[in-house]
């Protein structure tokens, strides 16, 4: 990039470029009605056989991290208690105003978005550079952090397709992104909403050189004062082409790191070598963030790193390569910012079905789980003051820290003075809201190699109605059945098995599987294996060490553990022992079956899970749930609407109580309203113990502290008459 050193001029007589804004990833639903491609112009394959067009450097070896640098121990409490909104400013003289609006907004750490999406010379860069620290400096002096924003693998030429641009003039050539036929993944046109027309978005390769330049400016922010980097959304975007990068970068790596000889020629989940490379791709893309993590640090050791993250519980990981558990576990201040996507562009949540709701629980429950014991900062859509709050209640309840921002953009707040409102009661209650730990006794287990393998098909899951309510525009599924969660055997069955736990009030915890440990199972009684068939040997270990140590878990789907974790057919159930069953054996409708000290539940036949998801039939909750009820009678109940979502912490002698209230929703879409929800929360008080106060705090009013409440104790169950308006937090003290 830095060979060429004049701006890239628009064309005589031109507008000038629309000013840089925050961006927001495509809804992939666009793009599978083909009504989005006809803005594009795509650039045509390399001819199979013919010399590239710009010659490039040797291609790198294999992927090896670059060692970290000293980090801190823990991570610092600005980063766990975040409240967040972005911070964009036009001009140096803009700078002190916006700060002073987001601190009067309880904002605690803004994400401040530039033109770093922006195709810029070094010298352009240096001097962006300086601004920032400038920036950095009056945000201290107000007592806020600064997280930088910036993408990590696209770059954007304002008018690159008619004037110049970082494909057709600087490396974009060399090291873009490239689809199995060999298709380079730069586009011009309307086909998200963050790339104005007439501009290039040219995604680039991890693999290639790109890699150290994008490092070495890392480096170059981490030096302005920041206290964060925001890489955004390191994946293979698939936005105009599906499964990249074949580039000869990444020809190179994954040969080095899987010992096969070349990437598979086309896309087919048959072929070993295919389902390889979608496997390999997660890793790939660790590897990466890793080393920006590992950049940052080097010259700040108190440097943290959230990679902006796309990919939920859905099937959107599994082709863009971008699977977020895969971070969890890795050494050093480096975690996700996830961007939680609602239903509709310009709509948010407003015509969501009750069913719908329990997905966006699914995924935040998945975000939190995701980051494991990390900060899970994600992204609070709204179109309105009053969807917005329900979906930030939703966010909070699950133990996520809020950016919260009006869709479909991000450089602005849905309603300043719910802005205020939300963020004062997570400042009042961050103790209670982020140091309690979860009391769940019930895990639900999300199998990334399920996801990838069982049962593929285009579209991503990501709520259940895809069918857009008359009058809305841009919604997420369009219209395209296919895209729906209820049509998926796996998905499907995952969020059943979620919407079953919501809807009995029965608090759980998700379990995601990359790096499945002994110690992530421990804490639960029993853990649910939605349609659980793809698993490696590892895994396997676990769950059978967890089950004989006195651990049950229930399992559904037709072929129980009977696939590897590259999606391989095994000759034998991984779990055979565990499930009293081999393959040869007829599959039963129902298994109790006994192992160690544990139990393990086969439930066969349809798939009760996604039965549910589809009808909340009464019969198929049932399946699932009462295997848990035996392993785990809760200590909490909830008389009241079963749209009234319940989750429960600890911190120290309290038990922290969440209930969000989402019954005005049904199973279809009807206009949004908010209407106070009456219920009885019981709570099992343990023995020898006695129950010392009852207090609800609320942000729906103007005084977000905890205020003592009634109750009663009958015999050892405290009763405590609520009525929630739309979020609630009861601390129940024992002494």
């Amino acid at each position: 990039m830095s060979e060429y050193t004049e701006p890239s001029p628009t064309t005589p007589g031109d507008p000038p470029p629309a000013p840089r804004i925050g961006r927001r990833r495509l809804l992939r639903a666009g793009l599978a009605t083909g009504g989005a491609l006809a803005a594009v112009r795509l650039l045509p394959a390399t001819p199979a056989g013919a010399a590239p067009v710009v010659a490039v450097r040797p291609p790198a070896p294999g992927y090896a991290p670059a060692p970290a640098a000293p980090v801190a121990a823990d991570w610092p409490d600005w980063a766990r208690y975040a409240r967040l909104a972005d911070g964009t400013f036009d001009e140096e003289e803009d700078m002190q105003g916006r700060i002073n609006q987001l601190k009067a907004q309880n904002v605690s750490v803004i994400e401040l978005d530039t033109v770093l999406s922006d195709w810029l010379t070094d010298a352009e860069f240096t001097a962006h550079a300086a601004l920032v620290r400038t920036f950095t400096t009056k945000a201290h002096a107000a007592g806020l952090k600064v997280v930088m924003y910036y993408p990590s693998l696209e770059v954007i030429s304002p008018g690159g397709e008619k004037g110049r641009s970082f494909y057709k003039n600087d490396q974009g050539r060399n090291w873009v992104q490239r689809s199995l036929d060999g298709k380079p993944n730069v586009f011009y046109g309307s086909v998200v909403v963050w790339v104005d027309p007439g501009d290039e978005s040219c995604w680039v390769s991890p693999n290639s050189p790109w890699r150290d330049y994008y490092l070495k400016r890392i480096k170059q922010l981490a030096g302005t004062g920041v206290d964060g980097i925001w890489p955004d959304v390191p994946i293979f975007f698939d936005g105009v082409l599906s499964w990249c990068d074949a580039s000869t970068w990444s020809a190179a790596a994954f040969t080095a790191d899987t010992g096969l000889a070349a990437l598979p020629k086309a896309a087919d989940f048959n072929d070993p070598v295919f389902r390889r490379y979608v496997e390999w791709r997660h890793r790939n893309l660790l590897g990466f963030q890793l080393d920006i993590a590992a950049a940052g640090r080097s010259v700040n050791p108190d440097l943290v790193t959230f990679v902006e993250t796309v990919s939920m519980d859905y099937r959107y990981a599994t082709s863009i390569g971008l699977d977020g558990a895969y971070l969890r576990q890795a050494a050093g201040n480096v975690g996700q910012v996830w961007e939680v996507d609602i239903l509709a562009n310009e709509d948010g949540m407003r015509h969501a079905t009750a069913t719908d709701w329990t997905c966006l629980i699914s995924m935040y429950k998945y975000a939190r789980a995701a980051s494991g014991t990390k900060p899970a900062w994600a992204f609070s859509y709204g179109w309105k003051a009053d969807d917005a709050s329900l979906v930030m209640a939703e966010l909070i309840a699950a133990g996520c820290n809020p950016y919260e921002v009006r869709t479909p953009y991000k450089n602005d707040t849905t309603d300043a003075a719910m802005r205020t409102r939300m963020f004062g009661f997570v400042r009042a209650n961050q103790q209670r809201l982020y140091d309690a730990v979860s009391a769940a006794e019930v895990g639900v287990y999300h199998s990334s190699a399920s996801r990838d393998y069982v049962s593929p098909g285009e579209g991503n899951g990501m709520y259940a109605n895809a069918t857009a309510p008359a009058g809305i525009a841009d919604w997420w599924g369009g219209d395209d059945p296919e895209m729906s969660c209820t049509t998926m055997p796996w998905m499907g069955e995952f969020r059943g098995a979620v919407k079953a736990l919501v809807y009995a009030h029965i608090p759980f915890d998700t379990v995601t599987s990359p790096g499945l440990a002994a110690e992530d199972l421990a804490r639960f009684k029993v853990v649910l294996l939605p349609n659980l068939q793809a698993v490696s040997d590892a895994e396997a270990a676990v769950l059978r060490g967890y089950v004989a140590g006195g651990g049950t878990v229930v399992l559904t789907g037709p072929a129980p553990t009977g696939l590897d974790e590259y999606g391989a057919r095994r000759a034998e159930y991984a779990l055979a022992d565990v499930l009293g069953l081999r393959r040869t054996d007829p599959l039963p409708a129902s298994r109790r079956n006994a192992f160690g000290a544990g139990v393990c539940w086969y439930l066969g036949g349809a798939l009760p899970g996604l039965a549910y998801l589809r009808t909340a039939d009464q019969a198929a909750g049932e399946r699932l749930l009462a295997p848990v009820r035996e392993a785990a009678p809760p200590s909490l109940g909830l008389t009241g609407d079963r749209r009234i979502h319940l989750e429960a912490r600890r911190l120290g002698e309290e038990t922290v109580v969440h209930l969000v209230n989402f019954t005005n929703f049904g199973d279809t879409p009807a206009a949004f309203r908010s209407t106070p929800a009456s219920c009885t929360l019981t709570y099992a008080v343990p023995a020898g113990r006695s129950v010392a106060g009852v207090t609800v705090a609320t942000p729906d009013g103007t005084d977000p502290a905890p205020r003592p409440v009634p109750f009663t104790v009958t015999g050892a169950v405290l009763s405590v008459p609520l009525t929630v308006a739309q979020y609630s937090v009861v601390g129940i003290t024992v002494g």
